[in-house]
């Protein structure tokens, strides 16, 4: 099993997009993604890494795909990328709709009034996480993959999502 840092690292960037007060267009993201996220990974022993990212126009402009192609290859999962990103997909994403969640009530419960305390908070709560909880994250999507699965790709309001 990939270690917490694999397991965390796509969603990295989008605790990023908090720490500046500006709309984050493409030119900014691809900075983001070049002076901070690919840097930082480089100072860590990833061995596996997907990257996953949503639909959103910054995330998806054709100079941001060809960058992020560049550098995950097939282990890119977005619209527009090698492995493509489920439209309306939040029955399938547990970092967006539990993880992130997780985090950011974390990161923000003490109120941060400067970018060097919200990175630091950051840094703290993601540090926190337990591989047992990415564990079981992971077996709750699979369950959840498994319904899909078998439904035939219907939504999954019966299901309560335990962790």
């Amino acid at each position: 099993m990939a270690t917490s840092t694999n397991k965390i690292a796509a969603f990295g960037v989008k605790l990023i997009h908090k720490c500046h007060n500006v709309t984050v267009n493409g030119d900014r993201y691809r900075a983001i993604i070049t002076n901070f996220f690919i840097p930082e990974l480089n100072n860590h022993d990833v061995q596996e890494l997907c990257f996953q990212q949503d639909g959103a126009t910054c995330h998806t402009a054709r100079a941001t795909i060809h960058l992020l192609k560049d550098t995950f290859g097939d282990s890119l999962i977005s619209r527009f990328g090698p492995v493509n990103w489920p439209p309306r997909s939040c029955d399938l994403t547990p970092l967006d709709y539990f993880l992130w969640g997780y985090v950011k009530s974390l990161v923000y419960a003490d109120k941060p009034q400067t970018p060097d305390h919200l990175e630091d908070n950051i840094r703290r709560v993601i540090a926190d996480i337990r591989p047992q909880m990415l564990e079981k994250i992971i077996e709750n999507w699979t369950s959840r993959l498994d319904y899909i699965r078998s439904s035939r790709g219907s939504h999954m309001p019966e299901i309560i999502f335990k962790m």
